[in-house]
């Protein structure tokens, strides 16, 4: 197993509230970073086909066709998108993080919050639904389950994956931190809106996206003495437009749209504090470096060297010897959830 291996996080826009052309250009950025040899190739919260942000912004009764878009084109795990993203995975070797809207068959509107987790073969080694929407999220998606709080086993190291205010979970972070995880992956939408300014009168001050995606992002490389990919979804001005142009009041929606601060894309160190990374100009080849991500589209490379995760463990082995396994136990039950469980009548006679 190689110690050392090149991370691609691409801070990328999707094409909103389109799975096809979304998925298009998901499979030209994997691309694009094999191109350049990458091994790990990261994509944000929710990216294919959007992340439902006008929730916060209008209220629910505003938002039924917004509803209906995200229902139409959110994808099935089994569809037509994934196994076009697995291909191309499979094709350039790979391993791929990606994080949709899934929608299942059981039901025409039923959405999970979704993280997936592809191997170099194509095959699908995490299928992680987020375990709670946050605030106004859950008014698009429903709660998640147990089920894909796993690790990847990779052929250059244990990734693990949360999603957006997941990373905020202690017994979350526990659950990959106990199965060995080296590579912690979390994703963020571009921007969380929670409140929308007014002249009228003074308004709270807005969520500092960036500092608390990076705090619950540092304290888990720390506890967990493991490398940190950051992943936010990219703000551009289609976005805007596609989501300003549904709304009954486009103006407000663009107002709080823009007023909201944009998230970043960034490498943290098994301490937690922030590995430099560099872009890689896709004319030129011209290699910058770069800390992070934010206010303009692009793929953050960095190397991790997985041997780095070895000295921290000797002063806070949190799942070993730094912990008390006799006096505390965490279980966690991984069922899959589903609508109804149905069961054969018997055919015995009795």
């Amino acid at each position: 197993m190689a110690s050392r291996f090149l991370a691609a996080a691409c801070h990328v826009s999707p094409i909103t509230l389109s799975a096809a052309k979304t998925t298009e250009k998901c499979i030209s950025f994997i691309n694009q970073a094999a191109k350049n040899s990458a091994d790990l190739v990261v994509f944000p919260e929710s990216y294919i086909p959007a992340f439902p942000v006008w929730s916060a912004i209008q209220a629910p009764t505003q938002n039924h066709i917004f509803f209906e878009r995200m229902a139409k084109e959110s994808i099935y795990i089994d569809g037509d998108e994934m196994h076009a993203i697995r291909d191309t995975v499979k094709q350039t070797g790979t391993v791929v993080s990606v994080g949709i809207s899934e929608k299942v068959r059981y039901s025409t509107a039923t959405m999970f919050n979704s993280n997936i987790i592809i191997g170099s073969d194509g095959e699908i080694l995490v299928h992680h639904r987020k375990l709670m929407p946050t605030f106004f999220e859950k008014l698009t998606w429903s709660p998640g389950d147990g089920y894909g709080l796993r690790v990847a086993n990779t052929r250059f190291g244990k990734i693990g994956a949360l999603i957006c205010g997941e990373n905020s979970n202690p017994l979350a972070r526990y659950a990959l931190m106990a199965q060995g995880e080296q590579v912690h992956i979390s994703t963020w939408p571009a921007i969380w809106p929670t409140v929308v300014p007014s002249n009228n009168h003074a308004s709270r001050p807005c969520y500092d996206n960036v500092a608390a995606n990076k705090t619950r992002a540092a304290a888990h490389c720390f506890e967990n003495k493991c490398f940190g990919i950051l992943c936010a979804s990219h703000l551009d001005e289609a976005t805007l437009e596609v989501v300003s142009s549904l709304a009954q009041k486009s103006g407000y929606m663009h107002h709080g749209l823009t007023y909201a601060p944009h998230a970043v894309t960034c490498f943290l160190d098994p301490t937690g504090a922030a590995l430099p990374g560099h872009i890689i100009d896709p004319e030129s080849g011209e290699r910058t470096e770069k800390k992070d991500l934010c206010m303009e589209e692009g793929i953050l490379y960095a190397e991790l060297d997985l041997e780095k995760c070895v000295e921290g463990k000797q002063y806070h082995d949190v799942v070993g010897g730094y912990q008390r396994l006799d006096v505390f136990n965490l279980k966690i039950d991984r069922t899959r959830r589903k609508p109804a469980t149905f069961t054969r009548k018997s055919t015995t006679g009795f």
